[in-house]
């Protein structure tokens, strides 16, 4: 079976992810790994959230669901929307207690990913709203 241009890019979309939940069990916004996947914009993204949760002493246990679709491909771009399921990656207050009592959720994601010197990376996303999809 040959490789499609666009399992690449949904790879690092998905590692992407694997990153930031592992940056946000202690909401280290300045984990090498979160460039492994994400440049420009989403790395920007990914470390306000993490440094915003950080100032707010507060970590995320659990892992998103992820699901993308290409919405378009294009040589080296290919354009992805989600709907990522955080039911089961919530924020702890660092005593481990729920930060509040409202359960995660579904939000529409959308997605950049361009290959750059060989490598896919996502740059950019936009999560939107909590029961956006």
């Amino acid at each position: 079976m040959s490789e499609r241009k666009e399992d690449p890019a949904l790879a690092a979309y998905r590692a992407m992810w694997r990153d930031l939940t592992a940056a946000s069990l202690t909401s280290n916004a300045a984990s090498p790994s979160l460039d492994d996947h994400a440049r420009d914009g989403a790395l920007e993204v990914m470390k306000y959230g993490l440094k915003k949760a950080k100032k707010e002493k507060l970590v995320s246990k659990g892992a998103p669901l992820v699901d993308p679709e290409v919405v378009s491909a294009i040589d080296s771009e290919v354009e992805l929307r989600d709907c990522v399921d955080d039911r089961n990656w919530l924020q702890y207050k660092l005593d481990g207690e729920l930060k509040n009592n409202v359960p995660g959720g579904h939000f529409r994601t959308d997605a950049t990913v361009n290959r750059v010197g060989g490598v896919w990376k996502v740059s950019y996303l936009y999560m939107h709203e909590a029961g956006s999809c």
